[in-house]
């Protein structure tokens, strides 16, 4: 593989039809990776895309879907010299997992060195998520420093790592069967006291991933919306809450692989009336901070028995956000 400095951006020109490694992936796959078919979005008019529904146990569609089909649908509009630095969205409205989304771009702004796009998704004529995202032009130079990475096992080291999760989260891991997620065990590493909730959890693509940074972005723009809700219950054993993301934000610092191994260091400073944030900082495997990210979910008490998520095998919740 090559190191993700040399992963290529490909262009930002979109003529509507399937980029040639997504077809070859197809091809080569009986079972295509899920990450595949989220990302195969559809041009059907002048910065009009097509976001696909992708078979799922979810009834929801998984907030991590949507952000990354509209990432891939904003940066189809801009020039390949400019690449994500961020990401603001809002989901409005829960989506049908089972219906394919409309998504419009609107281009804000083409400036020098920042383009700006919005992106509504809509389903069935309701907006069930807005997007602004930004873009750098690339080359840029300029102050530099980062957080280092905490000292924990690596991903080869840790065994079994689900035997203390909840249950709604271990029937997530099997939707998410594409990637490899390895929650360390909270007795595993030195925990800041000063911090209400904490996790951290390793993840990659099993599915080896083009040399294509737009694959890899939207790709993490996926993977950030797996576990990172749930570091906030991490101090609420047997405590059952409703969960669902309300809104999402993630700069991106550098390039990275999402094949590779990265660590989600995840914390959540504050629950309070029904809602959670939660806070995660994204490190490649060499400790580089590559990626952050800051959440706002759902988290309502529910009755016992209740599952937190809508999901087939678990009690659907019986209130709604």
């Amino acid at each position: 593989m090559q190191h993700p400095a040399n992963v290529q951006r490909s262009s930002g020109v979109e003529h509507g039809k399937t980029p040639r490694w997504l077809k070859e992936r197809w091809l080569t796959m009986t079972h295509p990776a899920r990450i595949f078919q989220v990302l195969e979005v559809e041009r059907i008019d002048a910065d009009v895309y097509r976001g696909p529904a992708v078979a799922s146990a979810l009834r929801r569609t998984f907030g991590g879907q949507v952000a990354a089909q509209a990432l891939v649908a904003a940066i189809r509009t801009v020039d390949a010299g400019y690449r994500a630095n961020s990401l603001h969205g809002y989901f409005v409205a829960p989506g049908d997992a089972t219906k394919p989304t409309l998504l419009l771009v609107d281009r804000i702004r083409d400036g020098r060195s920042f383009v700006s796009r919005q992106v509504k998704v809509i389903q069935d004529g309701t907006v069930i998520f807005v997007m602004q995202a930004s873009f750098h032009r690339q080359g840029d130079h300029g102050i530099s420093h980062a957080d280092t990475m905490r000292q924990l096992p690596g991903p080869d080291m840790l065994g079994d790592t689900t035997s203390h999760l909840r249950d709604t989260l271990k029937a997530l891991l099997k939707e998410w069967s594409d990637f490899d997620i390895r929650v360390v065990p909270p007795d595993a590493y030195h925990r800041n006291p000063y911090t209400a909730s904490q996790q951290c959890v390793w993840l990659r693509s099993k599915t080896p991933l083009p040399d294509d940074d737009t694959v890899h972005l939207c790709t993490l723009a996926y993977m950030s919306d797996m576990t990172l809700l749930q570091s906030a219950l991490v101090p609420h054993k047997g405590v059952a809450v409703q969960e669902a993301s309300l809104d999402h934000a993630m700069w991106f610092i550098r390039p990275f692989r999402a094949d590779e191994w990265l660590l989600y260091d995840q914390i959540s400073p504050v629950a309070h009336a029904g809602r959670a944030l939660t806070h995660g900082r994204i490190f490649n495997a060499e400790g580089q901070l590559v990626a952050v990210v800051t959440q706002e979910g759902l988290a309502r008490t529910l009755k016992p028995g209740t599952a937190a998520i809508p999901l087939d095998g678990l009690a659907p919740a019986t209130e709604n956000p």
